[in-house]
């Protein structure tokens, strides 16, 4: 009985078995082939699939010359729903590219056939797009839009299209000219290195065009005639986004040229050879808005074509496929004023170390000038420095003191000296015997007494000077200013020799020439300038951001002097949480404007128009004997605030106060 058992169960499992395989129709082979199909297109690469009345290798081979042209682009590719009919099966492939800004998705139909277990593709060029012909392979071309303008206040074009001509050896038409001999005159005609651009050209292919120089169109004194006498050499026009000269607020701006393999492969696609990308200040904050996109166009054509059939048939032969519309630059505006940028970018022109001036309208907070010198070798001093203000901030200390219940007619004591910790604080050299004693801190502030401020230490607590820093709005973020700047940094804890140093300064306060700027415009306002220079950050940061110093921007250290270190600022304050008052900015004004009746800043009063405040200041930093030192002063002239700086300068009164002169008397 129980073999009997046995075999009956055997024979029913075979009827079982028997039926399985006869309801398996090949769906689960041929859904696996679809997927394979689908990741080996995806990839690029069908060398592993197996076809139908096709060499594996030979598909593989026409795949990419189909799909060269979208080269570095690679498709998704998902398999959908199989359709079978007994030993053939359908499979649409769902494609999806991204080309430019845009994605390309389209779904293209495979036929797969089932040779004895295996399920093979059937090769047609349609299943890699539709209705692709044998023969025909995709062909892409893209549209640059021009670069949107950089705009100034009135909408004054700061970066506009100028023409410019490229120079350089066309090799071409060296014919049988000697390619080292032309490279190196021309080299010596337009002041490149010869050896280097030499090199350049004897490495660059038979028709190569080798650039040796772009100049401007405006104004150049190479002329073509000059040119044409080099056997190879020419000039090609063209046009750059350009500023009105090479130097104007070049630190600011930044620059735009053709875009380097560098940028290329970190753009992530966005940018390719021959686009233009900006490098440096608002150019390359702001280029996705500035660039806009390109137009793109994926085409099906024949391949082969000579220029002369291709001329002769309907849009060259071009099927179109998929097309994104280029999309124009929005131009980028600012409130820079160009003849006040200029004036500047002058009076800097022949000053050797780093330095700055910052112009801004209080009423708005408009920055209307920010150049940097060219002893700041293109760094952006005016925006980024990193400094210790020096007597400057005795602004701050002063509101702080009259928030303590002074006012300009209240005595302190000026001594000559003033020992804290064992540290010795002296008053500049000259300092006017006649303002030493009891005076009033409407004359320390005037003559600048450190020992005065310096004294007032135990009734000015190191948060106290925080807080009215920040009062007068500095040490404050900056969310309308739309560009990378740094406003200040001033600690809310220091003692000692720290905080002493802090009461004329020094020890680890450091402010930019932009915000000492807003520090004055605070006063002239009466209330906190928040400094505005984008007017239309669409893209980039579009705000004001901790920036370190470089190296030599003379950031103190505790005891005021530099080592030439970057600076470990800490983040700003989101903004002042007790904004200065007009009563207090009255009281400062007053005290400003004593510096120029009977103070230091003399030399202003002769100033047309609206009578100026001012603040001079000086800062030790660097470890020589006697120490070098910032020079700085500031002003404010009707709806006009200025800081000047000049990095080793000596006293801020003789050096920068002649250069804010001669800004305030040429602004008018």
């Amino acid at each position: 009985m129980g073999n009997f058992q046995k075999l009956s169960l055997a024979l029913v499992g075979l009827i079982i078995g028997g039926s399985l395989v006869a309801c398996d129709d090949g769906r689960a082979g041929a859904q696996d082939a679809a997927k394979q199909l689908a990741a080996a297109v995806a990839g690029l690469d069908v060398g592993s699939v197996a076809f139908d009345g096709k060499d594996a290798a030979a598909a593989n081979e026409q795949l990419k010359e189909v799909f060269q042209a979208l080269d570095p682009a690679k498709p998704a590719v998902e398999a959908g729903e199989l359709t079978l009919e007994k030993d053939t099966a359908t499979v649409p492939l769902n494609y999806s590219w991204k080309i430019g800004s845009g994605e390309w998705k389209y779904t293209a139909s495979a036929e797969l056939k089932k040779s004895g277990d295996k399920w093979l593709t059937v090769w047609k060029p349609a299943l890699l797009v539709p209705e692709l012909a044998e023969g025909e392979v995709l062909g892409s071309a893209s549209q640059s839009p021009e670069r949107a303008e950089i705009l100034g206040a009135g909408e004054a074009k700061l970066v506009t299209s100028r023409p410019v001509v490229y120079v350089g050896i066309d090799k071409p038409r060296l014919a049988s000219a000697d390619p080292a001999a032309s490279a190196t005159k021309l080299a010596q005609l337009v002041g490149v290195d010869p050896a280097a651009y030499t090199q350049q050209v004897e490495a660059a292919g038979p028709e190569a065009f080798v650039a040796a120089i772009t100049l401007r169109q405006d104004g150049r004194t190479i002329t073509d005639e000059q040119i044409a006498q080099i056997p190879g050499a020419r000039s090609v026009p063209d046009l750059l986004p350009l500023a009105p000269t090479r130097t104007f607020a070049r630190a600011l701006l930044g620059t735009a040229a053709e875009a380097n393999a560098e940028q290329i492969e970190k753009s992530g696609g966005a940018l390719k050879a021959g686009d233009t990308t900006g490098t440096g200040g608002l150019q390359q904050q702001y280029d996705a808005q500035l660039r806009g996109a390109n137009g793109v166009q994926v085409f099906a054509v024949k391949e082969g074509l000579t220029a002369e059939e291709k001329q002769a048939l309907p849009n060259q032969g071009r099927r179109i496929l998929f097309q994104v519309e280029m999309k124009p630059g929005t131009p980028v505006k600012t409130t820079l004023d160009p003849k006040l940028q200029q004036l500047a970018e002058d009076i800097l022109a022949d000053v050797g170390p780093a330095s700055a001036i910052v112009a801004l309208r209080p009423s708005s907070g408009a920055v209307l000038a920010a150049a940097s010198g060219p002893g700041s070798n293109g760094y952006n001093t005016a925006m980024l420095g990193q400094y210790a203000p020096g007597s400057t901030f005795k602004m701050v200390d002063s509101l702080a003191m009259i928030r303590n219940g002074m006012t300009p007619d209240s005595k302190v004591e000026c001594t000559p000296t003033l020992t804290v910790d064992g540290r010795t604080f002296k008053n500049a050299e000259g300092y006017p015997e006649g303002s030493l004693g009891s005076v009033t801190l409407r004359d320390a502030f005037a003559h600048s007494c450190n020992t005065a401020f310096i004294a007032a230490r135990d009734s000015v607590s190191q948060a106290q000077l925080e807080s009215a820093a920040t009062s007068l709005g500095v040490a404050v973020e900056a969310p309308g200013l739309g560009a990378d700047a740094f406003l200040g940094s001033v600690p809310g804890e220091a003692e000692g020799t720290e905080h002493a140093a802090s009461m004329i300064g020094q020890g680890k306060v450091l402010l930019s020439p932009l915000a000492a700027a807003v520090m004055a415009g605070s006063v002239a306002k009466g209330s906190p300038v928040s400094p505005t220079l984008v007017l239309n950050a669409e893209a980039g940061s579009g705000s004001a951001s901790e920036t370190a110093a470089p190296e030599g921007s003379g950031t103190p250290t505790t005891d005021g002097t530099s080592p030439s270190l970057s600076s470990t600022a800490p983040a700003p304050a989101k903004a002042a949480e007790k904004p200065v008052t007009a009563a207090e900015a009255a009281a400062l004004a007053d005290m400003m404007r004593a510096v120029v009746t009977s103070g230091h800043a003399g030399f202003l009063a002769s100033v047309p128009g609206e009578p100026v405040g001012a603040k001079t200041g000086t800062a030790e930093f660097g470890t020589e004997n006697p120490p070098k030192t910032h020079a700085w002063i500031v002003a404010v002239h009707g709806d006009l605030a200025v800081a000047v700086f000049v990095e080793e300068g000596g006293l801020g009164a003789t050096t920068s106060g002649p250069l804010l002169k001669e800004f305030l008397v040429a602004a008018g």
